[in-house]
């Protein structure tokens, strides 16, 4: 390692310039650090103002933070910790390419679909009021859909599901998007295509009706108090369940699937704007074909929409089911693999994060010091405080 040099770290707007991916102008922390100690009257509960308290601190001193040595050139440089809340859009990434990389362990040469079970509006007051129970019946009705459809096939079928609670415009929306194999194991354990042709998986009319009668009997059941005055909406029209042609591979299902596990209701690359009383955001207008359009909404509106999408304490988003679920993967899958001419692969090892000096682009940061909200140390204060900050 060479000689250190210590340099003041430029701003996060000035790094960008270098950076290929941009950083966003404006953060979800802007508009939180813009509402201040009004967020505690807009009527949120505290594990929703727990988050988005983490979110407003994120990456900045309230949480400490750790100084950096590059290996290669010698930059000295401050960053400040992450929250690693899963709703935070600035702590995703590492979770998401992570995620990948298991996944892509357990392929299978077979086609794959993308199915989308979405619940109707009128249950987006139940939502509200009792998000936990009806997330885990949402998740568990489009698996035992899937599952009775696969039985009468004599198969047992495998499924990953992952919940997104949100619109384009932050409206409550909850739905599941799950990549199913188009076929499943037999009971003597040897594998099946749905078809022959692999072009479809099941009739999504048959779907929808199917689930739309298993999620009102599951509401009857847990004696749901409100349901008895929605049962006739409930009933009145169709329930949505999509389902796209099968990927082009199986390694491209992954990574289709990876822009849905960790994503959060808005990331921050698409606000345009924030004045002192509005924020201004993108979004697609699917009733006009994915049309790109602007909302603009108050600050307060704008985190009303936001927190919306808070999952409840310790609920479970990305779910495995079948011979996807850990159980079955950990006795069967690399036989199963071997049976379809797959050599098996082993889970990449979790590596430690290790980035790339911003200065010289060669190097790896290597942590020498940290510090908590009190600020950098002395030594560090001092030797940064001596030396100008870099022209840009």
């Amino acid at each position: 390692m060479r000689g250190f040099k210590a340099i003041r770290k430029p701003s996060t707007q000035s790094q960008s310039q270098s950076q290929s991916q941009p950083q966003p102008q404006y953060e979800i922390a802007d508009i939180l650090n813009r509402l201040g100690d009004k967020l505690e009257d807009l009527g949120f509960n505290a594990w929703q103002l727990r988050t988005l308290f983490a979110l407003k601190k994120c990456r900045t001193s309230a949480l400490g933070g750790h100084i950096d040595a590059c290996d290669e050139c010698g930059n000295i440089s401050i960053s400040y910790n992450s929250c690693r809340n899963r709703h935070c859009p600035k702590c995703q990434g590492r979770n998401r390419e992570q995620w990948i990389e298991n996944r892509e362990t357990e392929l299978l040469p077979v086609p794959y679909f993308h199915v989308v079970f979405t619940l109707p509006e009128v249950l987006n007051k139940t939502a509200l009021h009792e998000p936990k129970m009806l997330y885990d019946t949402l998740f568990e009705t489009a698996w035992e859909t899937l599952q009775t459809f696969g039985k009468n096939k004599g198969l047992s079928m495998g499924m990953i599901a992952v919940l997104h609670t949100w619109g384009q415009n932050l409206s409550l929306h909850p739905h599941v998007h799950c990549i199913v194999p188009g076929g499943g194991v037999d009971e003597n354990g040897v594998w099946k295509n749905i078809r022959s042709d692999g072009k479809f998986l099941f009739s999504v009319k048959a779907l929808s009706k199917v689930f739309r009668a298993k999620f009102c009997e599951k509401l009857k059941v847990k004696n749901l108090e409100e349901y008895p005055k929605i049962r006739q909406s409930l009933w009145e029209k169709d329930w949505v369940v999509f389902a796209k042609k099968p990927f082009g591979s199986p390694k491209s299902v992954v990574e289709y699937l990876g822009r849905y596990t960790h994503k959060i209701a808005i990331s921050n690359h698409r606000i345009r704007n924030i004045d002192a009383e509005n924020v201004t955001f993108d979004y697609k207008d699917y009733r006009q074909k994915g049309l790109r359009k602007q909302m603009t909404l108050s600050h307060e509106e704008f985190i009303r929409r936001f927190t919306l999408h808070i999952l409840p304490k310790r609920l479970v988003k990305i779910r495995h089911y079948g011979f996807l679920s850990s159980t079955w993967k950990r006795k069967k899958l690399k036989t199963l693999q071997q049976n379809l001419g797959v050599i098996p692969r082993e889970k990449p090892i979790k590596k430690p994060f290790s980035p790339k000096c911003s200065c010289c682009k060669v190097g790896n940061l290597v942590t020498i010091a940290t510090f908590d909200l009190r600020g950098p140390p002395r030594w560090f204060l001092e030797r940064s405080q001596s030396l100008k900050l870099p022209k840009i």
